[in-house]
Parts: C-alpha cells; structure tokens; sequence
C-alpha cells in the first residue's frame, strides 16, 4: 500500500513539474512547484482511499497544498501563485470537464447530470480548500520563516 503512495507521490511530482514548465514557472522553483503538487495529491489520494471520500479528500489535498504554497511563497520570496497554481494540476477535474462536456454534446442527459455533478463538486471542493488555506493572516507564514538575527 505504502509504495502505491510512492509511486503516486512520484508522477504527481513530475506531472506538476511539467505543467509549471508549460506555464513558464521559474526554473529555479520547479521543484517546490513539483513537492506542492505531490502533496496535494497524496493528501487527496490517502483521504479517498481510507474513506472513500472524494469530495473531502479534494478539501484535504487542496488545504494541504494551499498551506505548502504560503510557505514556500515566504521562504522563497515569490508570489504564492507560482506554486499554488501549478501545484492544483493534479487534483483539478479535467476528465470530469472532458465527460460532462461530451455527454451534453450527445445529448445524454444522465451521464451529463452524473459528470456535471461530480465535476461541481470537486471544482467546489478545490475552492473550499484554497479558502481554508488562505484565513491564515500571511504575516504567520512571512513571522514562521523570516530570518533569526541571533549574532
């Protein structure tokens, strides 16, 4: 079970890696980009797994990734949005857009309804998650990793 978690740590690491390539994220951060989307995802994936709930594990996964995101956006001296947009690449619902959008062009109503609803859910699932992420003042994440003056 524990290496299932390996390997989906380890392609969602280098599926965020590229798309912040694609979008012309800095070289230097593509690595944070990568660790923020492989968190976000393994916090996904062990929530869905051990409840077999999606809808939280997307809350969980993107609150995770969220709080990474502002971290690392204080350390690093960069807007959060760097790794922030890259790092929600793996957990954004584009099977689930690609369905919905197929089966109204089909004009099959159910499985429209089916994919439609379940793609509002996660795309409200990542909202909440961001949401939750983002109550914490910043001046905590700009305080937790300032540089000591100890001399």
């Amino acid at each position: 079970m524990y290496i299932n978690y390996l390997i989906e740590f380890v392609v969602s690491m280098v599926a965020t890696i590229s798309f912040a390539i694609v979008f012309s994220a800095p070289r230097s951060e593509l690595s944070y980009c990568g660790l923020s989307g492989a968190i976000g995802w393994i916090g996904y994936s062990i929530i869905n797994t051990a409840l077999g709930a999606p809808t939280l594990g997307n809350v969980v996964g993107t609150f995770a990734l969220t709080i990474l995101s502002r971290s690392l956006a204080a350390k690093r001296k960069n807007p959060v949005t760097v790794y922030l947009i890259a790092g929600i690449f793996p957990l954004v619902p584009g099977a689930g857009i690609y369905y919905t959008s197929y089966y109204l062009i089909m004009n099959d109503m159910a499985n429209f309804s089916q994919y439609g609803l379940s793609t509002i859910k996660t795309a409200g699932a990542i909202v909440m998650g961001i949401i939750l992420g983002m109550a914490f003042p910043q001046v905590w994440f700009n305080k937790a990793f300032a540089p000591s003056d100890h001399k």
